[in-house]
């Protein structure tokens, strides 16, 4: 018996769990060999052959372009999968965190997003999003949604090692500055999310919607100059329109997030990702 299931080994946030996951608590995480979110079914039989004492989702389909020619199977991983982990957490009576996005959103005005505000995605990962958010509500079970946005760490494809590779052969490089939100450190949310499951099993009222997303909000333009500023890289950072730079996925325009909830219910405040990203740095090796 696992006190605590991650769906995940090798993401962003998954890593993370399981570094941070303390020694004495026994924790299994589960690849796409063990447990395949496009499996939905899967999903339901492992947590309840594993029975742990609280179940973290950091597994997802997050390709945003190509899920706009495969919406049915980003909604099976993003949509079915976290709703019938739910029907198994509920059925064991064991919280479920589940990790989910700013793009559940319209990404218009300028306001941060509160967790009540109505939901209306702009796009097929958005729209995945939602209708696994909507089945762990459905589903009865003691459960967190922690909505985050621009996540970044040492690990895997993010914008902060993007840039980075660009930046070995480009002397300038062109960035939206009118997209707005709060990166965050991929570490910084696994703490949430353990944080969250263990105030779950002892509070179970504190079930409900998130927001945890980086401070302060800046645009991709200004994340990217910090970036080469704290990484000691020449490259020059041009600020270009959203209008310049077309995707097959719209892009929110408005990605904040209201945290004021989170930190008030779980004691958790806003990641400084300045700080993020010097810890991000050290780890690949970039002189800070």
């Amino acid at each position: 018996m696992s006190d605590l299931l991650i769906f995940g080994r090798t993401g962003q946030v998954a890593r993370e769990l399981q570094q941070l996951a303390p020694v004495l608590a026994p924790i299994l995480a589960l690849g796409r060999d063990a447990a395949d979110l496009a499996q939905p079914g899967a999903c339901a039989a492992a947590i309840q052959a594993h029975r742990p004492r609280a179940v973290i989702n950091a597994a997802a389909y997050t390709a945003v372009d190509r899920a706009e020619a495969q919406e049915d199977l980003a909604t099976a991983i993003n949509g079915a999968a976290p709703a019938e982990m739910a029907l198994a957490c509920a059925a064991l009576n064991i919280p479920l965190v589940h990790i989910s996005t700013d793009y559940v959103f319209a990404g218009t005005g300028h306001r941060p997003w509160a967790p009540g505000d109505m939901a209306q995605p702009a796009n097929a990962y958005g729209r995945s999003k939602w209708a696994g958010e909507e089945g762990i509500r459905a589903s009865g079970c003691t459960h967190a949604i922690l909505r985050t946005s621009w996540v970044f760490s040492a690990h895997g494809a993010n914008f902060v090692k993007t840039m980075l590779r660009l930046s070995d052969t480009r002397d300038q490089i062109s960035v939206v500055d009118d997209q707005i939100g709060g990166p965050t450190p991929a570490r910084a949310i696994a703490a949430a999310c353990l944080a969250i499951a263990e105030q779950l099993q002892e509070a179970p009222e504190k079930t409900g919607t998130y927001h945890f997303s980086g401070a302060p909000d800046a645009s991709w333009c200004a994340f990217a100059r910090a970036i080469f500023a704290q990484a000691a890289r020449p490259t020059r950072v041009q600020a270009i329109s959203t209008s310049a730079y077309p995707t097959p996925a719209a892009r929110p325009l408005n990605s904040r997030l209201e945290c004021n909830t989170t930190t008030s219910v779980f004691g958790l405040a806003r990641p400084d990702w300045h700080a993020g990203l010097k810890e991000c740095l050290t780890q690949l090796g970039v002189s800070t």
